[in-house]
């Protein structure tokens, strides 16, 4: 329990713990103690410089500090950065954060690696990454796999906050070192070209080669909770090229084609639902009409029953970002269920689909990047 915590009170009986940790090894003392690995904070042994598991360490020296009582279990205390973290900081100790021990070399060549293969992926070209982060690994001396690839999914999660694409097989995941934020955007400063390379390849517009429209509905992706950083540095400008989200809607092609291919989709739905024959009245009103009816494409669920679509398409992951409009928006709320947005993912590699229902600014977060801009004003 937390007041068990709170009776954590010698530095001496710590040290024993980081010391029984170094005698023994990682996975040894882990298992002794029944401890899982840290995710978020590292203790440093102060006689040899190695990095422990923050919350497996305060739990140990319970057990030296009163033998009587024995090692507090992972179940009797909260770990993490109000817990245990300032407890072994209040002792003496350093706590380091996971992944920000990292130096500006470190970093500087994890990140030039990381958008060697984000080049690769993105011209569909094949590289195995374990080898990429083998060799790797002999430049960071010392660093483990997991922290390559923890570092590489703080890369991803960068990227992500700038509307760039990143490897799909390092799902974005947050709370990263600042110096790493820093050397990713310095990065897509100075290697515009390279940027300009991925985003490009990306795309391509290029149909699947095998059109399959079963086992390709998949759930959309949650609403992720993310922290406010405050910000410790001037904002940074990237240039509207580079706005990935904002040139797949720019890529009329890259749509027209998702659209294709969701007309398929409707067909193989209608197929499998008994009603064929509403095929027949399916209505590609975005290429009849142009584009500003809220919709792409009018389909049925039953004679009745109309389900307006709208088609958003990327060659990007499931995650990815995409613009929709404000006549989108309000049509959305209007036809209330009728309306369907159909985000078609990964589109050249092996066509992917999620669906929104009705109103879709009850199921995203949206952010506004233009305004319109006159001389009149409102009034209350």
């Amino acid at each position: 329990m937390s007041s068990n915590l709170s009776r954590l009170q010698s530095p001496s009986a710590v040290q024993s713990a980081l010391a029984e940790f170094s005698t023994l090894g990682r996975t040894a003392f882990l298992a002794r103690y029944g401890y899982g690995k840290s995710r978020d904070f590292l203790v440093r042994n102060p006689a040899n410089g190695e990095l422990c598991d923050s919350k497996a360490i305060v739990g140990a020296a319970y057990g030296f500090q009163y033998p009587d009582e024995g090692p507090l279990k992972p179940a009797d205390f909260s770990g993490g950065e109000a817990t245990v973290a300032p407890k072994l900081q209040s002792l003496g100790f350093e706590v380091v954060r996971i992944g920000e021990d990292w130096s500006q070399q470190e970093v500087d060549a994890t990140v030039a690696a990381y958008f060697e293969m984000l080049l690769l992926e993105a011209k569909q070209e094949k590289f195995n990454k374990s080898e990429r982060n083998a060799s790797l690994g002999q430049i960071l001396k010392g660093r483990s796999r997991a922290s390559v690839e923890l570092k590489h999914q703080n890369i991803s999660a960068v990227l992500h906050g700038l509307d760039l694409p990143f490897i799909s097989g390092y799902k974005p995941r947050g709370n990263s070192q600042l110096l790493l934020r820093k050397a990713v955007q310095k990065f897509v400063l100075d290697k515009g070209d390279l940027v300009r390379q991925v985003v490009d390849a990306l795309e391509e517009v290029k149909a699947p080669a095998e059109k399959q429209f079963r086992a390709v509905l998949v759930d959309a992706p949650a609403i992720e909770l993310v922290a406010q950083l405050q910000s410790v540095a001037p904002r940074m400008w990237l240039p509207r090229k580079s706005d990935f989200a904002a040139r797949d809607e720019a890529n009329r092609l890259l749509g027209r084609n998702g659209e294709q291919w969701v007309l398929g989709f409707e067909q193989q739905r209608l197929q499998d639902a008994g009603r064929a024959e509403l095929f027949q009245r399916v209505d590609w009103v975005s290429d009849r009409l142009g584009d500003g009816a809220g919709y792409d494409i009018l389909s049925y669920d039953t004679t009745d029953q109309p389900r307006y679509i709208e088609v958003k398409t990327t060659n990007g992951p499931h995650t990815s970002a995409f613009i929709i409009s404000r006549n989108e928006l309000e049509f959305s709320r209007e036809s209330e269920d009728a309306f369907h947005l159909y985000r078609v993912f990964q589109f050249r590699a092996a066509p992917m689909l999620y669906m929104l229902h009705g109103d879709v600014s009850k199921q995203l977060h949206l952010e506004p990047i233009d305004y319109r801009a006159s001389f009149r004003r409102i009034t209350v």
